[in-house]
C-alpha cells in the first residue's frame, strides 16, 4: 500500500446537508490525526457547491460541532460556493483542449442506462459526436478515453477502474448551471496544496474520475486513504437519509473514543473519563493508519 506523505496537508470537507453524525466524526478524526501525527496541516472546506442540497444553518452547526469536539484547523474555512471562478477557469482549460462536449440528455432519457459502481448511470455516449438535431446542450461532460486508472489506497489497497467502460463521459457542468462535485473537489485540493485525502470509502469509486481530472489539468495526485464507512444495524451507511443520530449535543470525549475504536486504534479503557484534552493527546501520539480495518463498511449500530 502506498504510504502517506511526510509533512502532509490533509483536509476535511463536509457537505452542509445536515448535522454531523458518527460517520462524519470518523472521517474527521481519521483525516485530522493522519495530518497531525505526521506534523502536517489540516484544512477545513465546506462543500456547498450543490446549492439545492445545502440546508440553511447546517454549515454553522458543523463548525460549532467541530470546535466543541476540539478540532483545530489551519487557515480560514474554504467555501465552495465562493470559488466558482476557479472552477470556470479549469472548465475552460478542459474545453479548450477538446475534452468537454455539450449533452442534451435528460435524466428520463438516461433512466435505462447501465449503473456504474457508485450507483450513477453510465453515460451511453449519445451526444459524444454532436447534439441530436433540434436539441441544445443542457449539461457539459468530460470526454473519457479508454484506459485504466489505477491507484494504491493506504487502507483499501490497490484499486483500478476503466472509466470509459465503467462510467463513461461524466458531467462537469450540470444542467442547472452548477459545477459538479468531481471537478470542484479536484480544483480545491490542488489549489490548497492537499497532499493526502483521507475520507470515507463511500467516495472510493469517485477517485479514478478525480485522478483523471488531475492528470488532464496538470495537477499532482495526492495520496489516498479511504476509511471504513459506519453503518447502522440494517447495514446502511449512517447518513441523514438513514436517520443517523446527530452528535451536536453528545458528550465529545466518548464519541471520539468510539471513533478511535472504530478505526482500530485500540484506545485504553477509561480514556473518555480523562476528558477531551487527554483523548486528543493519546490519539495524536498513538495514531497508526496501518491499524485501520481494511474494510469498506464497519457496523456502528448504536449511532444509527
Amino acid at each position: 500500500m502506498r504510504p502517506l506523505p511526510a509533512d502532509p496537508v490533509g483536509r476535511f470537507a463536509p457537505s452542509p446537508t445536515g448535522p454531523l453524525h458518527f460517520g462524519s466524526i470518523v472521517a474527521a478524526v481519521g483525516s485530522y490525526l493522519s495530518a497531525r501525527h505526521g506534523g502536517g496541516r489540516w484544512l477545513l472546506r465546506i462543500e456547498d457547491v450543490d446549492v439545492p442540497r445545502s440546508v440553511p444553518g447546517a454549515a454553522d452547526g458543523i463548525l460549532r460541532t467541530l470546535e466543541r469536539f476540539g478540532f483545530e484547523w489551519d487557515g480560514p474555512v474554504v467555501w465552495q460556493s465562493a470559488r466558482t471562478p476557479a472552477y470556470e477557469e479549469a472548465f475552460a482549460r478542459l474545453r479548450a483542449d477538446g475534452r468537454v462536449f455539450g449533452c442534451a440528455c435528460t435524466r428520463k432519457e438516461m433512466a435505462d442506462s447501465m449503473l456504474a459502481r457508485d450507483g450513477t448511470r453510465r453515460y451511453p455516449g449519445t451526444c459524444r459526436t454532436g447534439l441530436p438535431p433540434g436539441r441544445a446542450a443542457r449539461a457539459w461532460r468530460l470526454r473519457v478515453e479508454p484506459g485504466v486508472v489505477a491507484f494504491d489506497d493506504a487502507v483499501q489497497g490497490c484499486a483500478e477502474e476503466e472509466l470509459a467502460a465503467d462510467v463513461g463521459d461524466f458531467v462537469l457542468l450540470r444542467a442547472d448551471g452548477l459545477f459538479a462535485y468531481q471537478l470542484a473537489v479536484v480544483v480545491d485540493d490542488a489549489e490548497a496544496g492537499v497532499t493526502e485525502v483521507v475520507r470515507g470509502a463511500d467516495l472510493l469509486d469517485s477517485t479514478a474520475r478525480q485522478i483523471l481530472l488531475q492528470r488532464l489539468l496538470g495537477y499532482p495526485t495526492p495520496a489516498y486513504a479511504h476509511l471504513p464507512v459506519a453503518s447502522n444495524a440494517a447495514g446502511e451507511k449512517l447518513s441523514k437519509q438513514t436517520l443517523a443520530h446527530a452528535v451536536e449535543g453528545v458528550e465529545p470525549a466518548g464519541v471520539l473514543v468510539d471513533a478511535l475504536d472504530f478505526l482500530g486504534q485500540g484506545p485504553p479503557p477509561g480514556l473518555a473519563a480523562s476528558g477531551l484534552a487527554a483523548v486528543w493527546a493519546w490519539a495524536r501520539q498513538n495514531w497508526a493508519m496501518a491499524r485501520v480495518p481494511h474494510r469498506r463498511v464497519v457496523p456502528a449500530p448504536r449511532y444509527g
